[in-house]
């Protein structure tokens, strides 16, 4: 008998759904995982840009995964952008308590520092409009 691997994505929320937790749980979905999420940032961004940033105070999201670890048991975290030093510090003790069997990281501080990682090639705004994220 084979179990649902349960996945916890720690990281930021893009509404557009191309990263974040939104491409989180997709790829999780996709591979047969249970997707969990705890959202860290939430921002205001599309496909050509992130307008804001939103970092609830660290405590909810101490509570988020506290919430998450006293009812399911975790079998692999993957976490993604943490926004601030009291965010990285409530999450490495989340795990340093926890101890999740496996975990992998791809790191960003903020979307704007992740939309360094590549460089998109402009279209066409007739293009732009009818294109879905991937």
């Amino acid at each position: 008998m084979s179990t649902v691997p349960r996945v916890l994505s720690i990281a930021g929320s893009d509404p557009s759904g191309g990263a974040g937790i939104q491409a989180d749980l997709k790829s999780i979905a996709a591979t047969g995982g249970y997707g969990m999420a705890a959202i860290t940032a939430l921002t205001a961004q599309n496909t050509r840009g992130v307008r804001g940033v939103h970092v609830p105070p660290a405590a909810f999201l101490a509570d988020q995964l506290d919430a998450i670890a006293d009812d399911i048991e975790i079998d692999a975290v993957k976490i993604g952008m943490l926004g601030t030093a009291d965010v990285i510090r409530v999450v490495a003790d989340w795990l340093g308590r926890t101890r999740p069997p496996s975990s992998c990281s791809t790191p960003s501080w903020s979307p704007r520092a992740a939309t360094g990682c590549s460089t998109p090639t402009p279209r066409p705004r007739s293009q732009r409009s009818s294109r879905t994220p991937t």
